[in-house]
């Protein structure tokens, strides 16, 4: 397991961008594939997007494809996600995820690390 911690929610308008940031309390973060998460109230927890170890493969739910990007910094130990073109439907807290092993998967039992989750609140 690795110490995660994301940062850089907020509440903005229909349109607008942010830029997650998931640091990581580790010397060795390409050890891990990387995904970012989600969950609304009352709804299950659904995959976002996925990053490999050196950041050569990258997975996007179908719902955030086009606007979202993924990147990691192995030498700074972090993780973003760069949400362009929001949507109400977009609102969830967004979860940080990692997993050892050079395979991404999009399913979160398949994770060994989360972080707390920080809140994302797009208005109409």
């Amino acid at each position: 397991q690795v110490q995660l911690v994301e940062s850089g929610g907020g509440l903005v308008q229909s349109g607008d961008s942010l830029r997650l940031s998931c640091a990581a309390a580790t010397r060795t973060l390409s050890s891990y594939c990387m995904g970012w998460f989600r969950q609304a109230p009352g709804k299950e927890r659904e995959f976002v997007a996925g990053i490999t170890r050196f950041g050569s493969g990258k997975y996007f739910a179908d719902s955030v494809k086009g606007r979202f990007a993924i990147s990691r910094d192995n030498a700074k130990n972090t993780v973003n996600l760069q949400m362009n073109s929001l949507k109400p439907e977009d609102t969830a807290v967004y979860y940080c995820a990692a997993r050892a092993g050079a395979w991404v998967s999009t399913n979160e039992k398949d994770f060994d690390s989360w972080g707390q989750g920080t809140q994302v609140t797009v208005s109409s």
